[in-house]
């Protein structure tokens, strides 16, 4: 890709505020820097938003709800349609902002397009089949009517790491079911997000349903807004810690809570697995968007009778991967996303190799400029190292091993995450009892990619609560009420 396309793709983007279907500057013009991770060096300034402007955003989506809630809910569907077809259109342009901002490389970014984009298709059809239910009273006398309503203003704080995706599937199911929003993307991508604010402005949503305020003072501006008495949901994806914080501040307005958090995601490999799935299924759940992902394999849980032949053949295919900028062709692994990434993922390893662990490939920051970390093979990993309960999200794939189907799910359950979890095996009753034992919210069982716009997302324990996508997804974001008619 030449310079000028990605020169294009940083100019297609408006970098202000869009706040009550206006572009505006942040409070005193301030502004922050949005890097390229694979060089460091900043791509453009963006505006950095202060309380006062997350007040006026929050003003403006309550006063856009009761015309929005009252929007036939096949105009909304219309207005998602619109919004998938523009993103399918300008998939090029879209990619190479993503990739700049994130480091993913291009196909990387394709592929999210491709699932973030579905999250509006999908949703454009669920908006039409919102519906409650007529009965008759056990006794006779009274008529029992249900139906379901927009829960209303939404705040919507999104990660960096999918920044299409994780916002359109929150995005989607709101303006389905007649909500108005405030987005509050990451600081380390909000390009992709305020390119979508104006795509869904061009598919006609009306001024103030969706309001998006970039800012560097998460806390300081979105503490106001979820204590505001009007706002009446909050959802978040993002990691635990700052999940609990934010649930906490939500229980003074007893808001309708959604929370997807941290992973660390098991992936099993039985000593009966077919091994050529088993690498490939590793492959896609461990490098996927670099390992930076709520959903990536943690810890390879092996049989110790075939843990030998996974790890030589995963190393392998770890090897075959090319490193460099996203932008360039035949890249298979971009940098992470910022130098405190890099470093973290830095330190989890030595603190293995310092324990015991061996290298099989990879384990060290290549030199050079950007945030890059070599694909990386552990083994004879020891169950203290912190690798073996922090989430890693870097492309490291440290391998354990079992004996007995009851350690490997003692092993997988152990620790306070439940998000997703993985298995292989030809045995239909293990697999069974398998994907029953594992506390998690989603299972991946001989496949190493789960997440599917049609299916439920999210997870259990401190992996958060709530669902998106699938049917499940746009009841998060209505209410039910119930009507009794006297006779």
């Amino acid at each position: 890709m030449s310079t000028s396309d990605e020169n294009k793709a940083i100019e297609a983007v408006n970098p202000r505020l869009l706040i009550g279907g206006t572009w505006r500057d942040a409070e005193g013009g301030k502004t922050f820097p949005v890097e390229d991770p694979s060089t460091g060096k900043t791509l453009v300034e963006v505006a950095d938003a202060s309380v006062a402007d997350g007040k006026a955003a929050i003003d403006a989506a309550v006063a856009a709800q009761k015309d929005w809630a009252a929007t036939p809910p096949r105009d909304r569907g219309e207005i998602l349609r619109k919004a998938f077809e523009l993103i399918t259109e300008r998939t090029d342009e879209l990619a190479m902002l993503m990739t700049l901002e994130m480091g993913k490389p291009l196909k990387e970014s394709k592929a999210e397009i491709a699932y973030g984009s579905e999250f509006f298709r999908w949703f454009a059809e669920e908006s039409v089949r919102i519906s409650g239910r007529y009965s008759v009273a056990p006794n006779g006398a009274t008529r029992l009517l249900t139906l379901k309503q927009p829960v209303g203003p939404v705040l919507m704080i999104t990660p960096w790491n999918f920044p299409l995706a994780m916002g359109t599937r929150k995005i989607g199911p709101a303006i389905a079911a007649g909500c108005t929003m405030v987005v509050k993307p990451a600081g380390l991508t909000p390009l992709t997000m305020l390119w979508l604010g104006a795509v869904l402005a061009e598919a006609g949503l009306p001024d103030g349903v969706l309001n998006i305020i970039t800012t560097t003072t998460t806390g300081e501006v979105m503490e106001p807004i979820i204590r505001d008495p009007r706002l009446r949901k909050l959802t978040f994806t993002g990691s635990t810690e700052v999940g609990r914080s934010l649930v906490e501040q939500s229980a003074e307005g007893l808001l309708r809570v959604s929370m997807e958090l941290g992973g660390n995601a098991p992936f099993l490999v039985f000593a009966d697995a077919d091994l050529d799935k088993a690498v490939e299924g590793a492959m896609l759940a461990k490098m996927r968007n670099i390992g930076e992902a709520c959903t990536a394999a943690n810890r390879f849980i092996v049989h110790e009778t075939i843990a030998e032949e996974f790890a030589t053949r995963l190393t392998e295919r770890m090897n075959g991967l090319s490193v460099g900028r996203g932008t360039e062709d035949g890249i298979d692994v971009g940098p992470l996303v910022e130098a405190k990434q890099r470093d973290k993922v830095a330190e989890l390893v030595d603190d293995a190799v310092a324990k015991g662990a061996t290298v099989l490939t990879g384990g060290s920051a290549p030199d050079g400029e950007g945030y890059y970390y070599s694909p990386t093979v552990l083994t004879d990993v020891p169950l203290d190292a912190r690798l073996a309960t922090e989430e890693i999200f870097g492309p490291v794939a440290p391998i354990f091993t079992f004996s007995s189907e009851e350690d490997a799910l003692r092993m997988a359950n152990d620790t306070e995450f439940g998000l997703v979890a993985y298995a292989f095996t030809q045995d239909f009753a293990r697999a069974v009892r398998v994907y029953e034992g594992l506390e998690t919210g989603m299972v991946g069982l001989n496949q190493g990619v789960v997440s599917n716009p049609a299916a439920p997302f999210g997870g259990v324990k401190s992996s958060g609560f709530g669902r998106e996508g699938g049917a499940e997804g746009i009841e998060e974001y209505l209410e039910t009420k119930y009507v009794g008619i006297a006779l």
